[in-house]
């Protein structure tokens, strides 16, 4: 009987969570592209924080760290402050392939959230201006499956590297200087 109650317990627990899952908010892995290294990434146009279309490749020329995160993400919200320092200790520099670093700063907080999306930003020092509100399709490109994650690319749109976080960022970017 004790067993019983417990099976129970635990099927109710699922049913609650899964009740709570925004199903539209789940990626669609019929949908996803590869991003594979060496290649070019997707286009990115996506709505800044002003609400004008940003193209990721208007960026073209610099190292860019392609950035998926939200402002409820503890994880993220963490990494926010490697970020930040890697933007402020290579914004200036030159690479093999790429004339200063920045990040397009992509946010999966769901509509509505935008309040929340901007107060991170401003409270974690985001100082880079290329912030944009994403969704599932672009996420799906990417194939980002768990945030934080990122994607650093060179001047030219191609992958150099994917998932650095922390000193993992920075090796890569030492690595790469002229």
């Amino acid at each position: 009987m004790k067993k019983m109650k417990y099976i129970i317990g635990l099927l109710l627990v699922a049913f609650l969570i899964y009740g709570f899952v925004d199903k539209n908010y789940l990626l669609d892995e019929n949908q996803q592209t590869t991003v594979s290294t060496g290649n070019k990434v997707p286009e990115i146009e996506l709505p800044g924080v002003d609400g004008k279309i940003i193209k990721l490749s208007s960026l073209s020329g610099k190292m860019v760290l392609i950035d998926f995160w939200a402002s409820w993400c503890g994880p993220c919200r963490a990494e926010n402050k490697h970020v930040v320092e890697m933007y402020k200790n290579f914004k200036d520099t030159k690479f093999e392939n790429g004339n200063g670093f920045t990040v397009y700063s992509i946010s999966l907080d769901r509509p509505g959230q935008e309040a929340k999306w901007k107060k991170a930003i401003k409270d974690d020092g985001l100082i880079w201006n290329t912030h944009v509100l994403g969704n599932n399709k672009v996420a799906n490109q990417y194939n980002v499956r768990y945030i934080p994650s990122s994607f650093l690319i060179d001047g030219d749109g191609n992958l150099v590297a994917a998932g650095l976080r922390g000193d993992a960022l920075k090796q890569k970017l030492e690595s790469l200087k002229k």
